[in-house]
Formats: structure tokens, sequence, C-alpha cells
């Protein structure tokens, strides 16, 4: 079994992951919807503008303890892997939001968010043999990010 993170380092990392995944979705406001989104034309259950905010900020909360609890299982000497993984999603998940929003390339980030949602249930798996409560906080993540892949393909199609 790995040597847990001591206590007093353990809120700071929680703090280190919460920035990261925070300063991850702040990226998200270099390349906002605009007028290009706004004039697309939209199923009838594509979700008011609105939701996307308090989601997102629950997504994100829950993604940084999930791997706020796997690092606390021997930091990065010992989960590399898993958190890895975890940092390769995250870096996928920051990459949709230009290539949607910002160059308008609304099939190229719909095949990027398939290969976000398999990293992201990778994570999932890695996570799972660490520790069960963060590969289950990521569940909630992977359902959304499928429902907008949905979503992204149907405006592709939609739009083109």
């Amino acid at each position: 079994m790995n040597a847990p993170i001591r206590p007093g380092k353990t809120y700071l990392g929680l703090c280190g992951w919460l920035l990261l995944c925070f300063a991850t979705a702040s990226l998200g406001a270099l390349c906002p919807p605009g007028v290009w989104y706004a004039a697309l034309e939209k199923p009838s259950w594509n979700p008011h503008g609105w939701i996307f905010g308090p989601v997102w900020s629950v997504l994100y909360t829950m993604m940084a303890v999930a791997a706020w609890r796997v690092w606390q299982r021997g930091g990065f000497a010992a989960q590399r892997r898993p958190l890895g993984v975890f940092l390769a999603q995250l870096a996928l998940n920051a990459l949709w939001t230009p290539l949607f929003f910002g160059l308008h390339w609304p099939g190229v980030a719909f095949a990027e968010i398939l290969a976000l949602g398999l990293a992201i249930a990778w994570t999932i798996a890695l996570f799972w043999r660490v520790q069960r409560a963060a590969a289950y906080l990521l569940l909630p993540y992977l359902a959304w990010v499928s429902f907008a892949a949905v979503l992204n393909f149907t405006l592709w199609r939609l739009n083109s």
C-alpha cells in the first residue's frame, strides 16, 4: 500500500487540484460562444446557456476532488499513470472549446470530444484501481461529456 500524504500537505494538495481544474475551465473564457453559436440551428433539447456554468462548476470540483483522492495515495511518484492520464484528459477538455467556439470546427471538435470521452473512461478505470470513490466522482463528468458529444454531433450535422 502506498504511504499517504501527510495531513498538513493534503489540504494544500486539494487547493492545487482545484486551482488546476478551474484554471483549465477559465481557458474557455478565451473563446466564448458569441454570435456564431447564437446563429446555429439547434435541436429542441439544447440546454439553455445558463445551465453550463453551474454544471461545469460542480464537475470541475468533482474532478479536482477525484484527482486529489488518488494523489493522496502516494503522490505523483506512486500514481504517475492514473494522474498522468487525468492530466491528459484535462488537456483534451481544454482543447474542445477553442476547436468548437474559437475556430468554428464542429466536426473536428466532435472527433476531439470522442477522444476526451475515451480518456475520461480510461481515467475512471485507472482511478478505480486506486480509490473507488475517486472513480465514482468522475461518472457524472463522463455522462455530461457523452451528452455534449451527442449535442456536438447534432449541431455539426444540422449546420453543415
